[in-house]
C-alpha cells in the first residue's frame, strides 16, 4: 500500500517514514509546500492530511488532486505519531 502524507512536523518526517514501514506501507511526506503538490503526489491508495500543520492553499490542492484520481482522503488534525499510527491502523488492516 502507498501512502502520502502532506503536512506534519518536519521533525518528524523520518519517524512518519518508519511507522509506514512498520505497517508495509510506502510512504512519501510533503511537510511543507515545495512547488506544486499535484506532480508529487502520484496514485497512492491514500492520502493523509495533517491539517493543523499544513497551509489552506495546500490542502486544498491535495484535495482536487485526490477527488479528481479517486484517492481516498484521511484528514487528522494532529500530526502526531499516535495519530498517524490510528489512520494506518484503519486503512491498511
Amino acid at each position: 500500500m502507498s501512502v502520502v502524507i502532506i503536512g506534519g512536523n518536519e521533525r518528524m518526517v523520518c519517524q512518519y517514514s518508519d511507522i509506514c514501514k512498520s505497517y508495509g506501507c510506502k510512504a512519501k511526506v510533503f511537510a511543507k509546500e515545495s512547488g506544486p503538490i499535484r506532480r508529487k503526489i502520484g496514485c497512492p491508495d491514500l492520502l493523509i492530511l495533517f491539517t493543523n500543520t499544513v497551509s489552506h492553499k495546500m490542502v486544498i490542492a491535495a484535495s482536487q488532486e485526490a477527488k479528481r484520481s479517486n484517492i481516498p482522503v484521511a484528514r487528522v488534525h494532529v500530526s502526531s505519531a499516535a495519530a498517524l499510527k490510528g489512520v494506518l491502523e484503519e486503512y491498511c488492516t
